[in-house]
């Protein structure tokens, strides 16, 4: 589920205070928990921004430095297979990922497999 927008909630805050709902009032009128709603009275309470945070969930394993040189090295080598490629990211940038995690990055930057090679998804449908 996603997050509330930061307007809807400042439209609940504003309620509170403005029109001097109570909480279970905005709660119902707005169709959001009675938790969400004093959530976000409290963080307007301590001047808090009321704008969604960040989803949590893991790192990515692979960071911008690595997802360059993985970029790099599949311009160069483009038939290496992905245990090469996983030696080349472990000794150059010291990152250690699985063939799967690679292949999933891979697709992920929109490289495919046509005939041993990894190539722009755009050249495969030719």
């Amino acid at each position: 589920m996603d997050a509330y927008s930061e307007d809807l909630r400042q439209k609940i805050v504003q309620a509170l205070r403005e029109r001097r709902m109570n909480k279970s009032e905005a709660a119902r009128a707005f169709g959001v928990s009675l938790s969400s709603v004093k959530r976000y009275a409290k963080a307007a309470r301590e001047g808090r921004s009321l704008s969604p945070g960040k989803a949590p969930g893991k790192k990515p394993l692979l960071d911008e430095k690595a997802r360059r040189l993985l970029e790099a090295d599949l311009k160069e080598r483009p038939f290496a297979k992905l245990s090469d490629r996983q030696e080349y990211l472990k000794k150059v940038a010291g990152v250690s990922v699985s063939e799967s995690t690679l292949s999933r990055a891979l697709r992920k930057m929109g490289f495919g497999r046509k005939k041993g090679r990894w190539v722009p998804v755009s050249e495969t449908s030719s």
